[in-house]
């Protein structure tokens, strides 16, 4: 079986999300006095105390840019949690963050278009595995199922 690997938001775009997100406004910083926020910058979960930001990204957007594809009404943007100051990214070896909850696996063909989802128990090799069975899926996003948001992409082998 295939090892899948989710894949963070990189350092280059989290620079450009601390300057202007993807929706043009300012980084708030502010300190997280819980924790439990799904950071995608590291692809865990915040620790209290920590400083981070509430930031709006378009992962199919960026994705699209790289590849030459043109989602068109797929393009969408929302927000996610990063740090709000650099940091060391995620732990080596940690292949499927956020592991053990409901999430959404949503498919995505060359273009950009999307070719459909499914809910999972956790975002496994399993679950990703069946997901790229089509062949004409080339990425796949896995989201929270509570508000349906972007939490890592993951790409075709």
């Amino acid at each position: 079986m295939t090892t899948y690997t989710a894949r963070p938001i990189t350092p280059v775009v989290l620079k450009e999300l601390r300057s202007a997100d993807d929706a043009g406004r300012e980084m708030v910083p502010v300190t997280d006095e819980e924790g439990g926020a799904p950071l995608r910058c590291c692809l865990r979960r915040s620790r209290p105390g920590e400083l981070i930001a509430l930031v709006s990204y378009a992962p199919l957007r960026r994705w699209a840019a790289e590849t030459g594809a043109e989602p068109g009404a797929y393009d969408e943007q929302g927000p996610v949690f990063v740090h709000a100051e650099e940091c060391a990214g995620p732990q080596a070896g940690d292949t499927h963050p956020f592991a053990g909850e409901h999430r959404t696996v949503r498919r995505y063909s060359a273009d950009g278009r999307i070719l459909g989802g499914e809910l999972v128990d956790t975002a496994d090799d399993e679950a990703l595995t069946h997901a790229f069975d089509d062949p004409a899926v080339a990425l796949v996003h896995v989201r929270a199922v509570e508000y349906g948001c972007f939490l890592y992409e993951v790409r075709r082998p």
